[in-house]
């Protein structure tokens, strides 16, 4: 399962600075034929906790120990990124840590936070070029070093509930979509929502920016690194049609709703209660539907396009998971034989997609007989394979970059901002004036 977060201000002040407080640890000299086997044991962070996520895990592990019987793993689940940051500044930090998010892979190589894993690559003879998809083998590295290896990848696409489709065919443009949330949408005498077809604004779940993008083609930054958010004609007409039909519903109305829902990693879910007929989400979902509401009668589908984009339906927004060695790791040769292991094995990684349903993020493993293909999750398999589909830019600031574009678009959502057009352009200025702070770091 996947979860985006955003890094704490601390974490990210750290981030920001700590390529200038140490030197990173030079990878060791591995001899892929090495014949020692002497008994260690490896501490193993991860941010899994879930009982089928945590299930999987274990079942991943003892095929490792049936490999590796001399290594020990113990792991430690519900850890997140600022733990790691903070483990390695105290000096103290994990042999293996995994990330649910790549928004901090530049920062993450940059500021030296994981080793660079080239030469560990180099002497197992591994080619991250012809083993990973295109995208993913981009997203996992940063100006010429790659400090961290995929292990699983996220895809996201449109859920919709079956008996409140009332018949109707997922919708494939945004136009198709604003139609069919409106007529889908049931409300009370009072004018309160009781069902929503489709909630629009960027604060419902997985609806921010760095998903929705995609349905437009929209561009995050030029070359250089600097924004292309407010040059970029397509945020306009995302955040227009997203401004459009959140008008529709009343803002207050939207909101009240919204407020209303339970926990989004919980069966009570609104998409698993009936509550919203279409909902943007990741792959992960299926197996949470499975587990927390059995009986619900749903399909999936690709994310719809802008009008003018038909040619791009089909494709969406891929990230996910990273693990790697941090820097002072005590015994990196075995942490490189876990993170070999969870990142190249293709029955480690067909075990753990089967199980908590992310996609294989290797070519072995997609093409795996053994790898479970029920429609519902082959949508997200096609997902991942359309050439349309994209990632986010690595960049030095990309969850900054992130949470100033959606706090934007809060406030013209809720028409706290009526100039989108300045409001684009504050959003350049924002962000590129921490990127002048930041880039010489």
């Amino acid at each position: 399962m996947k979860r985006l977060l955003v890094l704490s201000a601390a974490a990210g002040l750290f981030l920001m600075t700590a390529c200038t407080a140490g030197t990173e640890t030079s990878a060791p000299k591995i001899n892929a034929s090495a014949t020692s086997h002497e008994p260690v044991t490896i501490q193993f962070w991860h941010g899994f906790s879930a009982d089928n996520e945590l299930k999987a895990f274990q079942d991943t592990l003892e095929g490792f120990k049936k490999q590796y019987p001399w290594i020990t793993v113990n792991a430690t689940k519900a850890v997140q990124d600022d733990q790691i940051i903070q483990s390695v500044r105290g000096g103290n930090p994990p042999d293996v840590a995994l990330s649910f998010t790549t928004d901090s892979v530049a920062q993450f190589c940059k500021a030296n936070i994981f080793q660079d894993l080239n030469p560990y690559l180099s002497a197992s003879k591994i080619d991250a070029g012809t083993l990973f998809p295109k995208v993913i083998d981009e997203y996992t590295q940063y100006a010429g070093k790659r400090c961290v290896m995929p292990m699983l990848a996220d895809t996201y696409g449109l859920y919709y509930n079956k008996k409140l489709m009332q018949g109707n065919e997922p919708p494939k443009t945004l136009s198709e979509l604003a139609d069919l949330a409106k007529k889908l949408t049931v409300k009370d005498s009072k004018g309160d929502i009781k069902v929503a077809g489709f909630v629009p604004t960027s604060q419902m779940y997985e609806n921010a920016p760095i998903h929705t993008g995609v349905m437009v083609g929209a561009k995050w930054t030029n070359p250089d690194g600097t924004s292309a958010i407010g040059a970029d004609p397509q945020w306009k007409t995302l955040m227009t049609w997203q401004k459009d039909l959140t008008d529709w519903y009343g803002y207050d109305k939207i909101e009240k709703f919204r407020k209303s829902f339970g926990d989004e990693w919980s069966a009570d879910n609104p998409f698993n209660k009936g509550q919203v007929a279409m909902a943007v989400d990741g792959e992960w979902r299926n197996a949470m539907i499975a587990s927390d509401a059995p009986d619900l009668d749903y399909g999936t589908a690709p994310m719809p396009v802008a009008d003018d984009q038909a040619q791009r339906y089909g494709a969406g927004f891929i990230a996910g998971t990273v693990i790697g060695i941090p820097r002072g790791a005590k015994n990196p040769e075995a942490a490189w034989d876990l993170v070999k292991y969870l990142t190249t094995d293709t029955n480690a990684l067909v075990t753990l997609s089967n199980a908590i349903r992310n996609v294989p993020s290797t070519l072995p493993a997609l093409q795996s007989p053994e790898l479970k293909k029920d429609p519902n999750f082959q949508t997200f398999l096609d997902i991942f394979a359309n050439p349309n589909s994209t990632t986010l830019p690595a960049h030095i600031n990309s969850a900054f970059n992130q949470q100033t574009l959606q706090e934007a678009q809060i406030k013209w959502e809720s028409g706290r901002a009526p100039d989108l057009n300045a409001l684009l352009a504050d959003v350049d200025k924002t962000i590129n004036e921490k990127l002048k702070l930041t880039a010489g770091d």
